[in-house]
């Protein structure tokens, strides 16, 4: 069995089917997925339902990203929050064409999505963990936004090596402590990928 770790993709359908299909899947693969799927790409419904759809078939985790919560904040408040708005929400909109148009099985989807998943020593986040800060005590709102306090400490959640999306990098962040796996894909760069059992990393262009 092997476990494959997908970065952001933002609405980039083309590049996600294109990763999917270069991936040596076998029936009892694991999929972790660091969130961020929706927003700034062009086609959000089109990734949300791929990826349901791809778990029917494998074991996946959906790991929730900040602009997943965004998504739900708004959802429940009935009103596009600002913060939204300024992050991309207009892509998804669009895509889906209106928040009242969201398939119930994509709400669900956004609901189902988990803050972090641990697998022995590894702790799969979307952005990241306050340094220092023992698990139990971690705020929610780290989990989804923290930046460069977490990235440039040394050693954040002793006894774990924490992979990551969020922050964008030209190629994978490789470091004893941290891997992060956004490299940008809905900016131009790639859709990026780690099997963690080869510590291989796969990688396609933006096609969106």
């Amino acid at each position: 069995m092997s476990t494959y770790v997908i970065g952001d993709i933002h609405g980039c359908f083309k590049s996600l089917r294109n990763l999917i299909d270069i991936l040596p899947l076998k029936s009892d693969d694991k999929l972790i997925f660091l969130g961020d799927y929706i927003d700034r790409g062009p086609n959000s419904k089109e990734v949300v339902e791929f990826l349901i759809q791809l778990s029917k078939s494998y074991e996946c985790v959906f790991i929730r990203g900040n602009h997943e919560q965004m998504l739900l904040d708004s959802f429940k408040e009935s009103v596009i929050s600002q913060i939204w708005y300024f992050n991309g929400a207009a892509a998804t909109l669009k895509s889906y064409g209106g928040i009242s148009k969201i398939p119930t099985s994509h709400m669900d989807f956004f609901v189902s999505t988990k803050y972090y998943h641990i697998i022995e020593n590894l702790f799969f986040v979307h952005a990241g963990v306050k340094p220092k800060v023992a698990l139990e005590n971690q705020r929610l709102e780290d989990f989804l936004w923290i930046r460069d306090e977490f990235i440039y400490s040394d050693d954040p959640l002793p006894g774990f090596k924490i992979i990551f999306g969020h922050t964008p990098f030209e190629k994978p962040l490789i470091l004893p402590d941290k891997i992060g796996l956004d490299t940008g894909c809905v900016y131009g760069g790639n859709l990026s990928c780690l099997c963690l059992e080869e510590n291989t990393i796969f990688q396609v262009p933006c096609s969106d």
